[in-house]
């Protein structure tokens, strides 16, 4: 133990004296070239197999944290790499395994990005738009990494069963790496669209001369590509924007004033679906001594914490409502359907030719070549496109890798005004608000994100409505729907750090995926841009966050005195409240009381006296040995399922209300009483008692798991086989927890990530934290090297090449 506390206890000078052996070089596919020499870094693993990254430089750094990355999911990223090189089709067949998709529009919309060299184009570019140096250095660092990994280990001895000895195993190179970080940032726009981007193709004569639709009724659009990189979007209502659907998340920044400390802290508690390597975080500490030393996640392939704290700042982030991309409506050349009219002029669609190699069944490779559209709106997708219209999306972040600057920046930022320094010069947040403290004891809250500059008038202007044919659009036949721009906005579109709604408070601020107005009710923030509030109304669990801070703060939440600790802090994220039944539970025991009887969907008559009992007997919390949280979550979703929401709400919307409103439940609808009654119907036909524990029916590799989708703050969807099989079968809701208090002597976190830092089912560390997490416990944070070389289970590896 005396040698590995030595080897910790590592001084900015003492790193600087580690040895730089030869340089060595891997090329990719392309001809790029990764060095692979003069790195050096130290990788000290604390319990629950979390890694430390000590090096004296970015390029160590980012070798230290590729390598250590590599050991617990080499897999993930290699499948990663072969979607964003545009070559499942060859390694696994043109035809997409998830039934969204195939890989061959995958490849297609890959493969495209490939030859038009976009992410080369922008990393041509200078910081603030292109990476700074530093960046530039750890992602080759990170690569070099990856690859040092994958050359000691040798593919054919991986410890993962999914990728062991598989021929798209290969090394990386610092462009995949950037591929990774372009796609990140581009989940709320083109990426969700990418399959139906890869198959567009004019339309042929014949079925009225339109194509097949990807859009559902003409409504809205869930696109998810084969494994490796999945996302999804849904049309806006009303128009004009895109909105990640698997994206969602709390965060809460609580100020001096909300604290019995004095002291701010942060909660993190992002949503994410657990079993897709793009969305999934790896909790990582990164230090260069006198330089960087942030504690928290990336996701997966990403080379930096994005959310998390340093020793006096900490943030989180969560999904913005506001909108990252616009569809556009092109009005055809009659006779031409690649030809489309802009202020009275035809223009041509731009066409690029992609080569696609494919494996057939027999396992012969084969060359296709496919045909991508773009207009000057953006790529032209499959969906709806007839022989008079055809539709686009412009993406915000379509020049965005300037995120992982911003990142860089924030994790060195030692207060919030350097923390708004570093949003406002590289401008470079996809597509997430910011909660934000530091030691001063403040808070706050902005969207900083990528938001296309369009005035409320021109979406009113603008707006065509939904057809049969197509989504809701913005009019492309003419420029003056197009976006507009401001002066501080480093890329022309955006609305630049003048219009982003912004909130600083010594109390709190707050965001639950609803829009910025109640980001603190006491102070709403109005007057916005209407494409960042899309829709003011507080969806339930947004509602049951502000009610938790409002009985925090004045002590009737059961948790003891008044004020925030971050023991109660903890507490209140994992206490597992259900408001859609602390409001509606009550009302729904007294219709089943009178009816013990009620019919379901098909005509039957089912007997609901136990149902009702069970619900009468329920605490209303969604812990894992909850008997009644199941048949509440099966009965609410049958419920909202049922037609136009709130009808069957005792007290519905209102605008002067809006913490507090709809809310209870109308027992006299049928509706309600049917949705009891299908559930009834459904257990039974499950073999499932009414009073089955949530934990018996909600699992992950069969560990029970708290939380649920219908007004739950810990937001959780899973199944019984969640975690299990081959692919493994997913699951959705909270990912890495993080609750920080930053004291004067040093921030004192608590933290988990649910699914463990592992995506190999045979690791340790697939599910050690699942455990944690089923059992409400937390992972004490060791943040300085004395905390580091403390641990018991401390194992510390160091690199050279």
């Amino acid at each position: 133990m005396a040698a590995i506390t030595a080897a910790l206890c590592l001084t900015s000078a003492t790193v600087a004296l580690l040895p730089a052996p030869s340089s060595a070089a891997v090329t990719g596919p392309g001809g790029e070239t990764v060095a692979e020499g003069r790195h050096t870094a130290q990788i000290s693993r604390t319990e629950y197999g979390i890694p430390h990254i000590l090096a004296r430089d970015f390029d160590g750094l980012g070798y230290g944290y590729g390598y250590a990355f590599a050991q617990d999911n080499v897999c993930e990223l290699a499948d990663q790499v072969v979607t964003l090189r545009g070559e499942r089709s060859r390694f696994f067949g043109p035809d997409g395994e998830s039934g969204e998709g195939s890989n061959l529009a995958s490849d297609t919309y890959y493969g495209g990005q490939l030859r038009a060299g976009t992410v080369r184009q922008l990393l041509d570019q200078k910081a603030p738009l292109g990476p700074t140096a530093e960046l530039r250095r750890m992602v080759e660092g990170y690569a070099a990494g990856y690859n040092r990994y994958l050359r000691d280990t040798g593919v054919g001895k991986l410890p993962d069963p999914r990728c062991k000895g598989k021929p798209w195993v290969r090394p990386v190179t610092a462009l995949d790496l950037w591929s990774v970080v372009y796609d990140v940032n581009r989940v709320t726009g083109a990426v969700a669209l990418a399959p139906d981007i890869g198959d567009a193709k004019p339309p042929t004569a014949g079925a009225g001369g339109t194509v097949a639709s990807g859009i559902p009724d003409g409504k809205d659009t869930t696109a998810s590509q084969t494994s490796g990189t999945t996302a999804a979007a849904s049309v806006i209502p009303g128009g004009q924007g895109l909105a990640a659907a698997d994206v969602a998340s709390n965060g809460w920044a609580l100020g001096r004033d909300a604290t019995r400390t004095g002291n701010a802290m942060v909660l993190a508690n992002p949503h994410l679906p657990w079993a897709l390597g793009n969305f999934r975080f790896y909790q990582v500490q990164l230090t260069i001594p006198g330089t960087l030393d942030v504690s928290g996640a990336g996701l997966y392939g990403t080379p930096l914490v994005e959310i998390g704290h340093n020793r006096n700042l900490a943030w989180t982030h969560t999904a913005s409502d506001a909108q990252h991309a616009s569809f556009y409506a092109l009005k055809l050349v009659p006779g031409d359907p690649t030809s489309y009219v802009v202020d009275g002029k035809a223009e041509q669609m731009r066409r690029r030719t992609v080569p696609v190699t494919v494996r057939d069944q027999n396992g012969k490779l084969s060359t296709v070549e496919r045909t991508l559209y773009t207009s000057r709106f953006g790529p032209v997708l499959s969906s709806a496109w007839t022989t008079r219209t055809a539709y686009a999306v412009r993406d915000a972040n379509a020049d965005n890798l300037r995120s992982m600057n911003a990142w860089l920046a924030m994790g060195k930022a030692h207060n919030l005004a350097q923390l708004r320094t570093a949003q406002n010069t590289y401008q470079g947040i996809p597509w997430t608000y910011t909660l934000a403290a530091d030691t001063s004891g403040g808070t706050y809250f902005t969207d900083s994100s990528a938001v296309p500059h369009l005035t409320d008038a021109q979406r009113a202007r603008c707006a065509r409505p939904d057809s049969e044919e197509g989504p809701a659009a913005l009019d492309g036949s003419t420029s003056a729907c197009a976006w507009g721009s401001d002066p501080d906005a480093l890329v022309p579109g955006l609305y630049g750090p003048s219009h982003q709604p912004r909130l600083s408070r010594t109390d709190y601020v707050a965001n639950s995926n609803n829009g910025p107005q109640y980001t603190n009710p006491e102070a709403p923030l109005t007057g916005l841009p209407g494409v960042y509030d899309i829709d003011p109304h507080l969806d339930q669990r947004a509602q049951l966050g502000l009610r938790m801070i409002a009985e925090r703060s004045d002590g009737t939440d059961g948790l003891g005195a008044p004020g925030f600790t971050e023991a109660t802090l903890r507490a209140s994220m994992l206490g597992n409240r259900v408001l859609s039944a602390e409001t509606g539970r009550d009302d729904v025991v007294d219709m089943c009381r009178a009816h013990p009887s009620l019919t379901t969907t098909d005509g039957t008559e089912v007997d609901v006296r136990q149902a009702c009992t069970t619900l009468a007997r329920w605490d209303t919390r969604a812990d894992t040995g909850s008997r009644g949280a199941a048949l509440w979550i099966t009965f609410f979703n049958r419920l909202l399922d049922g037609g136009p929401p709130d009808t069957w709400r005792r007290v519905p919307y209102d605008p002067a209300q809006p913490l507090t409103t709809p809310r209870g439940i109308k027992g006299d609808e049928v509706r309600v009483q049917r949705a009891l009654a299908d559930a009834v119907q459904d257990f039974a036909a499950r073999d499932l008692p009414v009073d089955t524990e949530l934990g018996a029916v909600q699992k992950w590799a069969g560990i029970p798991l708290s939380g649920c989708d219908v007004g739950c703050f810990d937001v959780v969807e899973a199944g019984p086989d969640s975690g299990t099989g081959t692919p493994t079968a997913g699951a959705f809701g909270s990912s890495f927890l993080m609750a920080v208090e930053l004291t004067p002597d040093g921030p004192r976190a608590h933290t988990l990530l649910t699914y463990g830092e592992s995506s190999n089912p045979t690791s340790p560390h697939y599910t050690d934290q699942t455990r944690l997490f089923s059992r409400k416990h937390w992972v004490t944070e060791r943040f300085t090297q004395a905390e580091i070389a403390g641990d018991p289970a401390l194992t510390v590896t160091t690199l050279h090449s």
